[in-house]
């Protein structure tokens, strides 16, 4: 590319990446408008971590840490297994359900813990579970 060019195009990438562009801040602050939508999205939230919460445990997956900030389950594996990476490998490629190992987030005893969202619809929380509790017998 000619020096003539690169020049504009490293202008609007730095644009890019300093600062949001100008309509996207204006969008965003529309987006707090929706409290219509963000309030299923929460109930959403709330009914699928309530899911979670009695199912896990149920299973030998007994709750590391309270649901209450994000959209996650960290729960502790121990029971199943002393090695979270290969569980998650495992359950991923076995029951079809996505989890991330406790290693990601704890070098030292994260072996032994599995992060699970709740982000998703009822449905598909509800078939992780289903799978989930059916690889485990």
């Amino acid at each position: 590319m000619p020096d003539a060019l690169v020049r504009p195009v490293e202008r609007i990438a730095q644009s890019l990446y300093i600062s949001a562009p100008e309509l996207s801040q204006a969008a965003a602050v529309h987006a707090f408008d929706a409290t219509v939508e963000l309030d299923r999205v929460k109930e959403r939230y709330r009914a699928n971590r309530a899911l979670l919460a009695e199912a896990l445990p149920r299973l030998g997956l007994a709750l590391a840490a309270p649901m209450d900030g994000a959209f996650y389950a960290y729960c502790d594996v121990s029971r199943h297994t002393n090695d979270s990476m290969d569980f998650a490998r495992k359950l991923l490629s076995e029951a079809h359900v996505a989890a991330t190992p406790g290693i990601d987030f704890d070098p030292a005893e994260g072996h032994r813990y599995l992060r699970l969202s709740y982000a998703g619809s009822e449905q598909d929380v509800t078939t992780a579970i289903a799978r989930l509790e059916d690889w485990l017998r």
